[in-house]
C-alpha cells in the first residue's frame, strides 16, 4: 500500500462508520473537517485523529492529507469533491457519486485534468463476497445470465423533515437506497438498453417506493425494488441457464451466498468473514489504485459512475422527481 494519509470531510453517521473501519484496518487517518470546530473536535477525539479542522477549506489545505473521503448529503457531493480535487488531493465520494450525470461528468473532467483519483464509495462492490461473486460470473459456470434481481428496503422515517424525505437534501429512496441495486445490476449485466420505472411519491414529492425493470445486452432482464417506508427480504439473485447465485439477507453488506445448479445441487456456499462493517475494502482499493497509477478506477471506473448517474437521471425523469439543488442540465 501507499500508506495514504486520509482526511474525512463532514462528520455524520456514515463518516463515523468509515472512520471506525479505517481504524480497524490500521489505515492512516490524519484529519477531519467539519463546519464547526466543536463537531470536528468531537469526531477527532472519538477516532483519535490528530488534525481537526473547522471548515472544509481548512481540511483540503492541510498538507498532511493525501486523499479525502466526502460524506456530506448528496447535493453537496459535487461541490465538496470539486473543492478536494482543485486542491490537488485524491477523493473518495460517498454514494451516490453526485445528484446528476452532469455533475458526475464535471468531477470526471477535473480529476482527469489534474491526474487525480476520483472514486465513488460504493463500498458493496469491494466486499469479499462480491469479489467472489464476480469471479463465479466470469467463470461461466452459471451459463448465460438471463436475469438479475435485487432490492433495498428499509423502514426509515415518514417525517417530512427527515433528510430522506427532503428534496432539498437529495431525498428519496432512489438516490439513498436504490443506488445499491442499480449499481449491482450495472456490475453484473452492464449498461441497460431500456429502463422502465414506477414509483410512489410521498408527501414532500420524494420517492418512497420505486421499482425498475431494465433490459440489458443479449436480452437479459433486471428488476429492482426500493422502499424507505417498509422492510422486505433484502436479498438478491443472479439467474443463469446452468446455475444461479442466491445472496442472503442483507445482500449489500458482508453476508453469505450459494451457487445452486439447475437441478438444485448446491455447488458452492460462501460465508463472509469481515472485521467491522467492511468499508475499509474500498479504502484498500483506493490506495492500490493510487499506488499503481490506475486513476480511472477498475472495479468501479469513474466513467461507470458517471453512466450510472445517467440511469438515475432517466429513472427520476420517469417518476417525476427533480431536486432544487440541480445546477446542471440533465441532458
Amino acid at each position: 500500500m501507499t500508506d495514504l494519509r486520509w482526511g474525512i470531510l463532514a462528520t455524520g453517521g456514515i463518516a463515523s462508520a468509515f472512520a471506525a473501519d479505517l481504524r480497524t484496518a490500521g489505515l492512516n487517518l490524519v484529519a477531519v473537517g467539519s463546519r464547526s470546530q466543536a463537531s470536528a473536535d468531537a469526531f477527532a477525539a472519538k477516532f483519535d485523529i490528530p488534525h481537526a479542522h473547522a471548515s472544509y477549506e481548512a481540511l483540503v489545505n492541510d498538507p498532511d492529507v493525501d486523499i479525502v473521503y466526502v460524506s456530506t448529503p448528496h447535493p453537496m457531493h459535487h461541490s465538496a469533491a470539486k473543492l478536494v480535487l482543485e486542491h490537488g488531493k485524491h477523493v473518495l465520494v460517498e454514494k451516490p457519486f453526485t445528484v446528476t450525470r452532469a455533475e458526475a461528468a464535471d468531477l470526471q473532467r477535473i480529476a482527469q485534468e489534474r491526474g487525480l483519483l476520483a472514486m465513488e464509495a460504493m463500498w458493496t462492490r469491494y466486499l469479499p463476497h462480491m469479489i467472489r461473486i464476480r469471479e463465479i460470473v466470469d467463470s461461466g459456470v452459471l451459463g448465460e445470465i438471463r436475469a438479475v434481481t435485487a432490492e433495498h428496503t428499509q423502514k426509515i422515517s415518514d417525517d417530512p423533515r427527515h433528510r430522506l424525505n427532503a428534496l432539498e437534501l437529495g431525498g428519496g429512496a432512489l438516490l439513498d437506497l436504490g443506488i445499491y441495486p442499480i449499481s449491482f445490476l450495472w456490475d453484473i449485466l452492464g449498461a441497460p438498453e431500456k429502463v422502465t420505472a414506477t414509483a410512489r411519491l410521498g408527501e414532500t414529492g420524494a420517492d418512497t417506493e420505486l421499482a425498475t425493470i431494465m433490459t440489458h445486452a443479449g436480452g437479459a432482464i433486471s428488476t429492482t425494488l426500493t422502499s424507505s417506508r417498509a422492510v422486505g427480504p433484502n436479498t438478491a439473485a443472479i439467474i443463469g441457464t446452468d446455475a444461479r447465485i442466491e445472496i442472503d439477507r442483507v445482500w449489500y453488506v458482508p453476508t453469505s451466498f450459494r451457487v445452486i445448479a439447475a437441478d438444485g445441487e448446491v455447488r458452492e456456499s460462501y460465508e463472509s468473514q469481515v472485521d467491522g462493517r467492511g468499508m475499509q475494502y474500498q479504502a484498500f482499493a483506493a490506495e492500490r489504485l493510487v499506488r499503481d497509477g490506475i486513476l480511472q478506477g477498475d472495479v468501479l471506473p469513474i466513467a461507470e459512475s458517471v453512466a450510472i448517474m445517467g440511469t438515475l437521471d432517466e429513472i427520476r425523469a420517469q417518476i417525476g422527481v427533480r431536486y432544487p439543488s440541480e445546477e446542471y442540465d440533465n441532458g
